[in-house]
């Protein structure tokens, strides 16, 4: 089972964040300027909260509200569920199930290591799913040597 740090380590570390006093707009030009669906919102270097594309569509968009005028923590998710390096892909996905989220923040000693996303979690399985059909095949016609 793969964990956390297998899946960062392949994909990378960065994780894009901003102050909850920028506004929503900065917010939205951010995500769209990197292609990503959420921002880490942080203040004097710690996890304040999450800003996704659908913080926006329901708090702002949905609700007539002006994304220029609105600070971000005004619609940001307060409550960050995270996870840690050890973590497996089944951890993530029970996680994000159950909390109806789709990133999670990675975190050891209060530190911000790197950003998870449901994509990356599904790709993390389609892998091993793949391998583990791989072999099975390989062991049927007589090609799997072993280890």
């Amino acid at each position: 089972m793969k964990t956390v740090e297998e899946i960062l380590n392949a994909k990378g570390r960065q994780v894009w964040t901003i102050s909850p006093q920028a506004t929503v707009i900065d917010a939205l030009k951010l995500m769209a300027d990197r292609n990503v669906g959420c921002l880490v919102v942080l203040e004097n270097d710690r996890i304040v909260g999450i800003i996704s594309e659908r913080d926006y569509a329901r708090k702002i968009a949905l609700r007539g509200k002006s994304s220029v005028n609105t600070p971000v923590k005004d619609i940001m998710s307060t409550t960050v569920y995270h996870i840690h390096l050890q973590n497996t892909v089944d951890d993530c996905l029970q996680l994000m199930t159950q909390q109806t989220i789709r990133h999670l923040p990675v975190e050891e000693s209060g530190k911000l290591l790197g950003l998870i996303s449901i994509g990356d979690v599904v790709k993390a399985v389609i892998d091993e799913q793949s391998t583990t059909i791989t072999q099975l095949s390989d062991y049927i016609s007589g090609k799997y040597i072993g280890t």
